[in-house]
């Protein structure tokens, strides 16, 4: 059975505990990351040790309907990716030999 994630505020004690900060400053500092990744994620936006946000344009493309089978044209997009940084791979799922 697998652990459950951490909520953010169980996040923000952490931070508060290691930093010596107030609860409350701790989630203010999250709430402040996410306002910033959301406005840099144009630019792409760096979380040095952990990953980028990315956004990136999607070309058209001809797709089909699931259901009938039938060819659709699927019109080009932007989405955003989160590219995971290679310290975070290694940290969590070891370094290869």
């Amino acid at each position: 059975m697998a652990a459950k994630p951490l909520t953010k505020s169980q996040v923000a004690e952490q931070i508060a505990k290691r930093a010596d900060l107030t609860k409350k400053a701790a989630t203010d500092i999250l709430n402040h990351l996410a306002e910033l990744s959301y406005k840099q994620a144009k630019n792409s936006f760096t979380i040095p040790g952990i990953g980028k946000l990315v956004l990136v344009k999607r070309k058209a493309r001809m797709g089909r309907n699931p259901q009938t089978g039938e060819a659709i044209k699927i019109p080009a997009k932007k989405v955003l990716k989160f590219r995971v940084a290679k310290a975070c791979k290694d940290g969590v799922l070891g370094v290869k030999k």
